[in-house]
Order: structure tokens, then sequence, then C-alpha cells
């Protein structure tokens, strides 16, 4: 099957490298997507056009492909179940949750220059970061892309309701399967508490599994595409 790989802010394709090869030696073909504005070169760019990437990778793949949505990149994943319904094989969350309807895609952290920098480690102190080496933390920071104000401020708006018919696979990192779903069943992850089809995971890492336990993440994207 057909992988599409989004990685959250700040990240771009490469940061699948690790991922990759593990997912095509299991068969599978694996899509790392650069975002526009997040490593594409360009300065700018708006949520629409990150959302119309992630559509032009799924209307590419073979066959129905498994999106695969990081962190914040979650809603782009489930917004591109929202476009495209009849296309997707399934939705992989590793991390994070979809935006409800009319809430910012991702205004997190204070903008410079309508770019919103990564903030450095103290916000994610503790299990997000808790397995992250020296070595791998300053990797990460080194290579961190700005986020452009056009994607973080912009706001979510979903149109097709033959979304919630997706399979959704929720793969979760530093918090626990238990705790994912006592999240959404009080309600605070609409769009989830709406799928018909959420399948739940645990790995044992913190927020950035592709970097910590790459092989044990792409075991798990792998045994959701069947």
């Amino acid at each position: 099957m057909d992988i599409v790989l989004v990685a959250g802010l700040w990240l771009d394709g490469s940061a699948w490298d690790e991922v990759v090869p593990e997912l095509e030696a299991l068969g599978h073909h694996a899509i790392p997507l650069t975002l526009p504005g997040q490593g594409d070169g360009s300065a700018d760019a708006t949520l629409e056009e990150q959302v119309a990437a992630v559509v032009a990778a799924v209307e590419s793949a073979d066959g129905a492909p498994l999106v695969v949505g990081h962190s914040a990149a979650c809603t782009l994943a489930w917004l591109a179940a929202d476009r495209r319904p009849d296309r997707l094989g399934a939705v992989a969350l590793v991390g994070g949750f979809p935006s409800s309807e009319g809430e910012a895609y991702a205004d997190f952290f204070p903008t410079t220059d309508g770019r919103m920098p990564f903030p450095g480690w103290a916000p994610f102190e503790g299990p997000d970061s808790a397995d992250l080496d020296d070595a791998t933390s300053a990797a990460i920071e080194q290579a961190a892309i700005p986020v452009p104000e056009g994607v973080t401020k912009a706001t979510v708006h979903y149109a097709e309701e033959r979304r919630y018919a997706v399979p959704v696979v929720l793969v979760c990192p530093e918090f626990t399967p238990e705790q994912a779903k006592e999240w959404i069943e009080s309600g605070d992850v609409p769009e989830m508490a709406k799928a018909e089809h959420v399948d739940y995971v645990d790995i044992d890492s913190g927020h950035w599994p592709m970097f910590t336990k790459p092989a044990e993440l792409a075991r798990l994207l792998a045994a959701a595409c069947s």
C-alpha cells in the first residue's frame, strides 16, 4: 500500500528518513511530504496550500493510501479525509488529534516576521521529549523550519460528513490509549468522537517516534494497512 507521511510543525519530509526504508522493507511504498512553506523553499504558504499538497499526494497514490499525520499535521491528514473520503484507505494519527471546526490550525507559539519559529525545548519538557538524546534534540532544533502564519493561524473548516467513515488508527506515543479514549469520550476531541472506526495502538516513545522508534513506528503503520 502507498503510505503518505506528513510530519508536524517545523519538520519537512526528511523527518521520515529512518521510517521510509523500514516501510519499504515491509512491502509498502512510502511518500514523505515536504509541505509548502515548511521546507519547499518558499517563504510563505497557507493552510489551504498545505492541504492541497496532501490531497495531491493522495490522488497520485496507487489505490487507496494510508495518510499519516504527525502532531499538528493530524489535522492535515483529517482534512485530506474530508476532501477525498472515497480515496483514502485509512488515516493514522501519530501523537495528536484533528482540530475542531472553526479552531485555529496551530496557533501555539509567538510569531516573528509572520512565521512561528521553533520555541526551544522548554515547552516540551517531560514525556514529549524524555526519549530524545542530546544529539537528536539538537539536530531537530537545528533543522526546524519556522511555519508561516498563513498556516498556523488559519481557521480549520470541514465540509464532508463522509470523513467520519474513513478508518482511523490513533498511534499513542507520549500518552496512552486509555488517556486518548478518555479525552475522546469526554468530548475534548469532537472529530474523533464522531469517527465510526477508531483503533488505538501504543508506542513506547515521546512525541517524535519517527526519530526515536522508527522501526517500531513503521511496523505499526504497516499493520494499519491490513
